[in-house]
């Protein structure tokens, strides 16, 4: 009887700390093979294109100008291509819904058990959707209530606020008309039941929707 091919991993995360972690938990369990990791989103994305990797466990922040989400996109979009899972600190709405608008496959917390992320690794390789249980619970929370959810766009603009950038750098960063930008804020403070960008804010953190 032949033995199953390993499932080969690739791992993309800015600390070199967390690399060395993440392989050396996952180089112990039976069937799983760690062919690289990277500390950038680009470089995750370069080599993803060559054959062999079967999941990415990808991180959502890095120091470079590539984003987690972004490089997921560029991964997914091409025919053939890895699974990606995603493994963060991460739990806003924000970065969930970013990233599973992207194309990954799973969202995982990194203080996941062992268990929980080999269970994951396994479910992504095979195609299916790898959320952690507190995850999933947001996105059914979302869906029970979709007249009060923020949109993906919404939560988007949302976190521009919290960052700091007026209407006009939102409206630039998005692509946008500031016209378009104000629709948007309307709508937040409608929803969160706000009157002020810095309540929406506040509103926004406390539901965990974005981080601050």
């Amino acid at each position: 009887m032949t033995a199953a091919a390993p499932i080969r991993l690739l791992l993309a995360d800015d600390h070199p700390v967390v690399r060395a972690g993440l392989r050396a938990v996952l180089e112990t369990e039976p069937g799983f093979e760690v062919v690289a990791d990277v500390p950038t989103a680009e470089a995750a994305v370069t080599l993803a294109e060559r054959p062999g990797i079967d999941v990415v466990l990808m991180d959502l922040r890095f120091g470079g100008e590539m984003r987690g989400s972004q490089a997921t996109a560029a991964i997914t979009a091409r025919e053939g291509a890895p699974r990606v899972l995603v493994l963060t600190t991460y739990d806003s709405d924000a970065d969930i819904l970013a990233a599973i608008e992207a194309g990954a496959t799973g969202y995982l917390l990194k203080d996941a058990p062992p268990e929980e992320l080999a269970a994951a690794v396994r479910t992504a390789a095979a195609g299916k959707s790898a959320l952690a249980p507190t995850i999933a619970l947001r996105l059914m929370d979302r869906m029970r209530a979709p007249a009060t959810a923020l949109t993906r766009r919404e939560t988007e603009v949302l976190q521009l606020v919290a960052d700091g950038l007026s209407n006009a750098q939102i409206s630039k960063k998005l692509f946008l008309s500031q016209a378009t930008v104000k629709s948007h804020l309307v709508h937040i403070y409608a929803k969160l039941g706000v009157d002020s960008r810095t309540s929406a804010v506040a509103a926004g953190t406390a539901q965990g929707l974005i981080r601050r």
